[in-house]
């Protein structure tokens, strides 16, 4: 099978489309949304060339999963998953935060930590680390979207809470 990296629907009333590093969200109406788990792969804030067969459809399975199994704890948006690719849910405010938990200086953190920097996301990190070693316990790094551009931008525990995010 092929991957699939992109989406090109017509839904009725549809409203507009948002195209995501992973996910192509179809906005129906003001109260709907269609989402669309591809199987593009985005790995550091970069979206690789190739996608993965299927990758799309567990990532799909794996998020419609626990929203049934935590709905009776808090409501979340989904409404149904017609393919496994697809979650149909309503459309709602989200709290612009991502949790990343990290277990090694990788990636944005390497970059950020070869420049100089010692603490990420408001957690202190040592001298003398080495690329892709070990935190001594994995660590939380949140991020929220940049009012500009796809990347996400560091945020402490401290920022989340002043700037009312959540």
């Amino acid at each position: 099978m092929k991957a699939i990296t992109r989406t090109e629907f017509n839904f009725k009333n549809q409203t507009g489309k948002y195209v995501g590093k992973v996910r192509d969200v179809y906005s129906i109406g003001d109260n709907y949304l269609v989402m669309i788990a591809t199987d593009r792969i985005s790995a550091f804030d970069v979206v690789l060339p190739k996608g993965i067969p299927y990758k799309g459809q567990v990532l799909n399975q794996i998020a419609s999963n626990f929203l049934d199994r935590t709905s009776d704890i808090v409501p979340n948006w989904k409404i149904a998953s017609p393919d496994p690719m697809v979650t149909v849910g309503h459309k709602c405010t989200g709290y612009p935060v991502e949790m990343i938990i990290r277990g090694y200086l990788t990636g944005s953190s390497w970059r950020a930590y070869k420049s100089g920097v010692r603490e990420i996301c408001g957690v202190k990190i040592p001298d003398g680390m080495k690329e892709h070693q070990a935190f001594e316990k994995p660590i939380i790094t949140p991020t929220t979207k940049a009012e500009i551009g796809e990347h996400d931008m560091d945020i402490s525990r401290e920022e989340i809470i002043s700037s009312g995010l959540v």
